[in-house]
């Protein structure tokens, strides 16, 4: 065979200019987004996937992220904004980079998990904007509409904790994520407000916490001794009654002490929807995060921000019927704090004497 077949190209047609076959090979390195689930899914099963509507993540999701996900530095092949934040949001949706990894085609294992911890630490950066007790009059609205509940007066939020599966974080403080029902876990403290927003959140204790000593260390309390808080907060009997977190009494004797206990209920009742509907919505809650202890920390906050826009924007939720069947189970009972602040109860018998009899 003579030497000039053997310098041909596979397609036995020689190039007359050598450039043209780098300009054919170059496009199939940076074909990166080929399927764009915007594009390639219909508005229902877009939203099963990704917990939101098209048009509530590219209006109000992407410009939360989109400018400084175009500041970073992306080598190589970058991946647009709207593809990080799709990418987050599957994750959130399935708490599995496999997941996400085998929907999103042509994206690594390795790399999912630094855009999900990217778009994550990004989104939890807006946590003081999104959470927060906001202006006085906000607060006297709040009051009014925690009223029309159940006739409980003052009430500016409702507090209570609850158990984030995680890894085990391992080192020599890694048992102290274990909770006492035997799995590692985050034990995060919640405000609820009227429309099951949050209003103030604490990520930072392993599961081991009590609820009680959350809320001691929390800067939340300190804001109420203070004074810069005005109104009430209700919470389970796993914490101790004070002036301004109201329990409920153990063994009513009065008809003033059962109303009292009955309004209480149908109130605080409103801070377990919140955990409910927050896990329905990023089932990653739900189901677990096995990322690091500083990203999953991050990932919880990052989805409070996102719920709290949701609230803000009315954006319903996804309902899965089996996810709302396991998250109706409560594994945790309330544990009762006999540290009770005598003020405190004098405080509550005061207030039910006043306000229920």
């Amino acid at each position: 065979m003579d030497n000039e077949f053997l310098n041909d190209s596979d397609d036995g047609f020689e190039d007359e200019n050598p450039e043209n076959r780098i300009l054919w090979r170059i496009p199939k390195r940076y074909i990166r987004d080929w399927e764009n689930p915007v594009e390639f899914f219909e508005d229902i099963p877009f939203r099963k996937r990704y917990r939101f509507s098209k048009g509530a993540v590219i209006e109000i999701l992407l410009p939360l992220v989109n400018a400084r996900l175009r500041r970073l530095n992306n080598r190589g092949l970058p991946v647009s904004p709207l593809m990080q934040l799709l990418i987050t949001l599957r994750f959130y949706a399935t708490s599995s980079f496999q997941i996400v990894n085998g929907d999103l085609r042509g994206y690594s294992q390795a790399s999912v998990s630094r855009i999900v911890a990217r778009v994550s630490r990004i989104l939890a950066s807006h946590l003081s904007v999104y959470i927060n007790f906001s202006t006085e009059q906000k607060r006297r609205v709040n009051k009014n509409k925690f009223y029309e509940v159940a006739n409980f007066p003052s009430v500016i939020g409702c507090i209570d904790c609850n158990h984030i599966r995680i890894a085990n974080p391992g080192g020599n403080n890694g048992e102290i994520f274990r909770n006492r029902k035997g799995w590692f876990s985050l034990n995060v403290q919640a405000v609820a407000g009227p429309k099951r927003e949050i209003l103030d959140i604490v990520v930072r204790h392993p599961g081991s916490t009590h609820d009680a000593v959350i809320f001691d260390r929390s800067g939340l309390r300190c804001r109420f001794e203070l004074g810069h808080l005005d109104g009430i907060l209700l919470g389970d009997n796993g914490y101790a009654c004070r002036s301004y977190l109201l329990t409920p009494v153990l063994r009513p004797e009065t008809d003033a002490e059962v109303r009292y206990n009955t309004a209480h209920k149908k109130t605080r009742v409103i801070v377990e929807e919140l955990f409910g509907v927050w896990k329905r919505r990023f089932p990653c809650l739900h189901y677990g995060l096995r990322t690091k202890l500083n990203t999953s920390v991050t990932i919880v906050c990052a989805t409070a921000v996102l719920h709290n826009v949701c609230i803000q924007h009315n954006l319903g939720e996804v309902v899965e019927d089996h996810l709302n069947h396991e998250l109706n189970e409560n594994v945790f009972q309330d544990i009762v704090n006999r540290e009770q602040n005598g003020i405190g109860l004098a405080h509550r018998n005061a207030f039910i004497l006043r306000h229920f009899s």
